[in-house]
């Protein structure tokens, strides 16, 4: 692959999804011993979307190598975006952006090597990749990740971690074995605000905690299967696009991947990893998927959705789930409650909980955000987590609000995760949490396909009271795909 350019034709040249795996060498670059004053080496898998903030924010910090994407165009904004950063931060007046500039151009002149195949980038680059970031279409976030992880890279996935729970815990499992830092892109967690609030709740200024609502007014899709088929554009791989998901002819709205099962998670993917992740943490829930348990002391999770109705193909319009949480760690059982679009009562539910408060100054948090409730006061949190407010605000005039006193505090998301790579603290969003947090909301999107409630088993990943759902936990991949 020439430097200067990726060409059409070798861009298409790629492995298609049904053949076989490409080699990942076991031998290469790693970051476990890249010294403090050396850049570590990242490859960032998905440039477009969500993937432009990595575009955007990666060269500043570390030493980007390669880029991968399914779609041709993605990759030439890449290096627009890159020449157009360098131009700018070059004439800037800020120091930082001016010793920034630099890293910026090389990447425009030189233009990375490019790849549309992340199994192709990984074979052919493995002695000069450290790191990857994922930002790909929610599908392949877990593909492309274990790829990497068995490799021996370590791993930055943009939120949601997984579509399905078993993808999740196979990810938590690969990164123990291989021991690669990783995180998820739930970049609220670095807030001093998130930080501050877990140790409001967690220190009894809310007294006991009684209950927990997250909501976001989004809604579902309710689709149906496109009518017909159109020609896949010149610049798409569709087929690698697709990924491990079952085959079908190229229409644009499949690439509407929030819309549907198959590609999605749609909000409680797409938000519900910020606004639940405060309270998830904070009451300690991923003990129930992480503490040692003995086969007598099994914890059972329970979920119930209420829905404008079932859809295997997409996700309802509103929907209301319930989660009964059993007692752990030093917390009492407690139940979270998602909100999803214009469910019925919804709205008047938390703007109850709220009560003379109303939604503040701030009237973005309508849109989304969680209430955590207790016995003397409640935390009104932003839809991702990073700020928050203290009601009744009387009461609670005086309590320090800005940063944390006792957790540590972050560098910044993913520095966080860069100073795991080099060896340090785990980042807080570590997979091992990540994963958790995922399966609890990814088991939502199972109970939405179902009228009766679920008991799922945390630590056995099953649910024990319904064997069609306890099916839908573990994905059906095409031939030639695997974790």
């Amino acid at each position: 692959m020439s430097k200067r350019r990726i060409s059409r034709r070798r861009f298409f040249s790629r492995v298609g999804l049904g053949a076989a795996g490409l080699l990942i060498l076991k031998e290469g670059r790693s970051a476990r011993g890249t010294p403090a004053n050396e850049k570590i080496n990242v490859a960032l898998i998905g440039v477009g979307g969500r993937g432009t903030w990595f575009v955007d924010t990666i060269p500043r910090m570390e030493n980007v190598v390669a880029v991968c994407d399914v779609n041709e165009q993605k990759i030439a904004e890449a290096y627009k975006r890159w020449a157009s950063l360098a131009d700018r931060f070059a004439a800037s007046s800020r120091q930082w952006e001016k010793s920034a500039a630099p890293a910026f151009r090389r990447l425009a002149d030189e233009k990375v090597p490019a790849f549309a195949d992340f199994r192709e980038m990984l074979d052919k680059m493995q002695r000069q990749i450290d790191a990857v970031v994922v930002s790909t279409p929610d599908h392949t976030h877990a593909v492309a990740s274990a790829a990497a992880i068995r490799a021996g890279k370590h791993v930055f996935c943009e939120k949601p971690l997984t579509r399905t729970l078993h993808e999740s815990r196979a990810l938590r499992e690969l990164a123990g074995k291989f021991g690669v830092a990783t995180s998820m892109g739930n970049q609220g967690t670095a807030s001093g605000q998130f930080r501050r609030a877990l140790e409001l709740i967690r220190d009894g200024t809310l007294g006991r905690i009684k209950e927990v609502h997250i909501w976001n007014t989004g809604g579902g899709g309710d689709r149906k299967r496109p009518p017909a088929q159109e020609p896949v554009p010149e610049h798409l791989n569709w087929d690698l696009w697709l990924g491990p998901a079952k085959f079908r002819p190229y229409h644009r709205d499949w690439t509407k991947r929030n819309l549907w099962r198959d590609f999605g998670t749609c909000q409680l993917g797409n938000w519900a990893s910020h606004s639940a992740n405060l309270a998830f943490m904070a009451l300690k829930v991923q003990e129930l998927w992480l503490a040692k348990r003995s086969g007598q002391d099994r914890a059972i999770v329970r979920v119930k959705a209420k829905s404008s109705g079932i859809n295997r193909l997409s996700f309802p319009r509103w929907e209301v789930v319930t989660w009964e949480i059993p007692a752990r760690a030093e917390f009492p059982p407690i139940t979270f409650t998602w909100h999803n679009g214009a469910a019925p009562g919804s709205r008047e539910a938390i703007e109850g909980l709220l009560g003379d408060s109303g939604w503040g100054e701030n009237k973005q948090m309508d849109h989304a955000g969680a209430i955590i409730a207790g016995t003397e006061g409640t935390i009104h949190a932003t839809g991702h987590n990073a700020t928050f407010r203290l009601l009744p605000a009387e009461r609670f005039r005086n309590v320090e609000k800005g940063r944390p006193k006792t957790v540590d505090r972050s560098r910044g998301h993913e520095m966080d995760w860069f100073i795991a790579c080099r060896g340090g603290k785990a980042a807080w969003a570590n997979f091992d949490y990540a994963s958790a947090l995922n399966e609890f909301l990814m088991l939502g999107n199972v109970a939405t396909q179902f009228e009766e409630g679920l008991d799922f088993d945390p630590a056995a990943m099953r649910i024990v009271n319904n064997a069609e759902a306890d099916a839908l936990l573990r994905p059906e991949y095409r031939r030639g795909w695997s974790l």
